[in-house]
């Protein structure tokens, strides 16, 4: 074995293959204005390409199933007079797209029913193009990029150079919301149930915005590059993820708590290399994988993103480098080939070659385990319902087996993240929940002999204090150790143990330490089973350290006149002398099994005649008892132990100084000869 530890996980496999030549689109015109966007986007039926045209800004609409080689006169949606900077899809209707533009509006578009990128033309059978069904207009600049609402129908977000993101309602053309920054908006992503959006300007700044309340509810500095940023929401969670760029020009990931941007970016920011090109996020919430696609580069690495960390996965690599990439929803995906995502990338802006990224699988039945339920083209909310405050807690689901068997679609509303669903809880309710939490806690540690790590974790007063100034993290953590508690109360099979170590004790003889307050302060009424009486006869640690100090004949005599002396009294004071001779004989035995047990530990140690006198004894006698000690019993015994080290070394003491005054009487000797 290497030993080299390789993280379990089912997308450790995950691979990206390129589609085949006849299913590429080719002869496309990508514009080539410099503006940071995506400049493709995609849907489940069509892919919209930022066109270079003359005459004013245009974009292509292709259908996903109208591949090959496009003819050299394309149908276009035309109606900006500058360039089209971005676009974007209707989750909620595959022929509804918007587009900004560098004219400062922004454009929203019907695609025919009929349309055909190929054979779409008038009665003279040239291309026909397509006008704007509506034209917002609102902003004073440049409208760099546009996004729909994830959950509300007809909802769309705009940012613009004149320093604000724009909310929109599509069906009636009024702006519902502004949201004001100090600088241009570089990036922005929708919340899982989106009542949030998240923001990162050129001012290098990180925003939570409380949409419908036009207020900011989390600020922090993100990264420190000069270069543009771009952020994406990590599905159905709290977390938000940016790239960026250090101060040293390299490219970087950062993980945040959305509602807490101020505690700086969870477990530092991931360095990915020192290329220069700006690297566009991409988050699939079924699989809880993050693409990072690089602009000017043909690789793409992909992430696995558990407990707020990323985990490297692998990383498809090509020759060819792109400039615009896009990733279709959910539900186009192909899931009899085990397809977790279908991209499109753009290649010498003349090629958009299709992606797809698989789990290796040798069979053929439906996985469940890769194809949670998936977000719906059906809508949660209409855009009054959410203007007025309506919430939920993300959008409509369907079952994905329903496109593996086409069965039934089946739509259930999303359960939204713990956090994002604590967060709205008003303060009272919080510390309502927090108090009763602990008291549950209290009351389990009482009952139990050993308190769990995550029960005490809650208890200490550090998390205590850091809940009242941190509250979205504390938020995080409350609902799961509730959570917890449940499953353990409803579990039997930690009673069963316990039950089992109950029985055990009681074989034992083990003491409860639950019927004792405390087992350290409290003064013993009754005389315990094992008192230990350490005396000064019979030592054999006394004996090896007299040999080492005086020579046999000295320690002979030592030895007789320590048998001869009286015994010294019981040593632990908590203890009260027994008073009848029985006891005095029974506690004799029980010191004399000790000591043997001593001796045998140290025989190695002693010299022979102690040793075979120890072999001797403890031949003669029982075994020791092999019970478990409970608490009370093991600190009675370390606290006899530690008597008769203090017995030890106040003979050794003695020694000593004995030793000098027969060294003085020596000396005096040789001078008095001397003299002589």
């Amino acid at each position: 074995m290497s030993g080299k530890f390789v993280r379990a996980s089912k997308y450790r496999h995950v691979y990206g293959q390129v589609a085949k030549k006849e299913r590429q689109y080719e002869n496309i015109r990508v514009t080539n204005n410099a503006w940071d966007s995506n400049l493709i986007k995609a849907s489940s039926k069509f892919l919209a390409v930022n066109w270079n045209s003359s005459g004013g800004g245009a974009f292509a609409v292709i259908p996903l199933e109208e591949a090959g080689k496009a003819p050299d006169q394309v149908p276009l949606f035309r109606g900006h007079t500058a360039h089209v900077l971005d676009t974007d899809f209707n989750p909620f209707d595959d022929y509804c797209i918007a587009s900004g533009s560098d004219d400062g509006k922004i454009g929203i578009w019907e695609i025919p029913r009929d349309y055909s990128f190929h054979s779409y033309t008038n009665s003279d059978g040239d291309p026909k193009d397509i006008s704007p069904k509506m034209l917002l207009s609102g902003h004073g600049r440049k409208v760099g990029h546009v996004l729909f609402h994830p959950t509300a129908k007809n909802v769309l977000a705009s940012s613009s150079l004149d320093h604000t993101v724009k909310i929109w309602n599509v069906d009636s053309g009024k702006e519902l919301f502004n949201l004001k920054h100090p600088d241009m908006v570089t990036s922005m992503s929708f919340s899982y149930d989106g009542n949030h959006l998240v923001s990162v300007c050129r001012d290098k700044k990180l925003r939570t915005w409380d949409i419908r309340a036009e207020k900011i509810v989390s600020e922090a500095p993100a990264h420190s590059g000069a270069k543009n940023q771009r952020v994406v929401w990590l599905g159905n969670s709290s977390r938000v993820a940016t790239t960026g760029f250090s101060k040293l020009s390299d490219r970087q990931i950062g993980i945040w708590d959305a509602f807490n941007l101020e505690q700086g970016d969870l477990g530092g920011f991931y360095t990915v290399d020192q290329s220069s090109g700006i690297m566009m996020p991409f988050f699939d919430d079924s699989n809880k994988i993050l693409y990072l696609v690089g602009k000017g580069d043909g690789n793409i690495r992909y992430f696995e993103f558990q407990n707020d960390e990323l985990f490297e996965l692998s990383e498809f690599q090509s020759i060819d480098p792109q400039r615009g990439f896009a990733a279709a929803p959910r539900r186009a995906v192909s899931v009899k080939d085990n397809e977790i995502l279908k991209a499109f990338k753009t290649v010498n802006d003349h090629c958009i070659e299709p992606i797809s990224f698989h789990v290796p699988r040798k069979s053929d039945s439906f996985q469940e385990d890769i194809y949670p339920n998936a977000p719906s083209g059906v809508a949660a909310l209409s855009a009054e319902e959410w203007a007025s405050g309506k919430s939920v807690e993300g959008p409509l689901l369907f079952n994905m087996n329903s496109l593996y068997d086409g069965s039934e679609t089946v739509l259930t509303p999303s359960a939204g993240s713990e956090v994002l669903k604590s967060s709205s809880a008003p303060a009272e309710v919080m510390k309502t929940t927090e108090k009763k939490s602990s008291d549950e806690n209290i009351k389990n540690e009482s009952s139990s002999t050993k308190p769990s790590p995550s029960k005490t974790k809650s208890l200490s007063p550090g998390v205590a204090a850091s809940s009242e100034t941190n509250a979205p993290e504390k938020i995080s953590e409350k609902p799961a150790s509730v959570a917890i508690d449940g499953t353990l109360q409803k579990d039997k099979s930690v009673d069963e143990l316990l039950q089992k170590a109950t029985d055990l004790d009681e074989v034992n003889d083990a003491e409860d330490p639950s019927k004792r307050a405390s087992t350290w302060d409290e003064e013993d009424d009754v005389v315990p089973q094992r008192a230990i009486t350490p005396t000064r006869e019979e030592n054999p640690l006394v004996n090896k350290k007299d040999e080492n100090l005086r020579d046999q004949k000295v320690a002979e005599k030592e030895i007789s006149s320590a048998k001869e002396s009286p015994k010294p009294k019981n040593v632990l004071s908590k203890e009260p002398t027994p008073a009848t001779s029985t006891t005095q004989d029974k506690d004799k035995a029980k010191s004399k099994e000790v000591q043997r047990g001593s001796a045998t530990i140290a025989g190695p140690k002693a010299n022979g005649t102690d040793s075979s006198s120890s072999s001797s004894s403890s031949s003669s006698s029982r075994p020791a008892a092999t019970k478990s000690m409970g608490l009370l019993q093991s600190a009675e015994k370390l606290s006899a132990l530690i008597c008769h080290l203090e017995l030890v070394v106040t003979d050794l003491k003695k020694a000593n100084l004995d030793k000098d005054t027969r060294l003085e009487a020596l000396e005096a000797k040789i001078e008095e000869l001397l003299k002589r």
